[in-house]
C-alpha cells in the first residue's frame, strides 16, 4: 500500500479490525493482548491486525 516506511507505519501500525463488526481502532498492542480494548461499536474484545493488500 504505501510506497516508503513512514506510510507504512501511518496506515498499518497499531491499527486493529474488530472481528464482529468490521470496526478499526487504534490502540496499543498491550491492550490487545490483555483484551482491555474496547470496540466503540459493539463493545467486543476480540481484534485482527488491519490486512495489507
Amino acid at each position: 500500500m504505501g510506497k516508503f516506511p513512514e506510510a507504512d507505519a501511518r496506515f498499518f501500525k497499531n491499527k486493529y479490525v474488530c472481528r464482529r463488526c468490521k470496526a478499526v481502532l487504534k490502540t496499543p498492542v498491550r491492550k490487545v493482548f490483555d483484551k482491555s480494548a474496547t470496540c466503540r461499536k459493539c463493545a467486543g474484545h476480540h481484534f485482527k491486525p488491519k490486512r495489507k493488500k
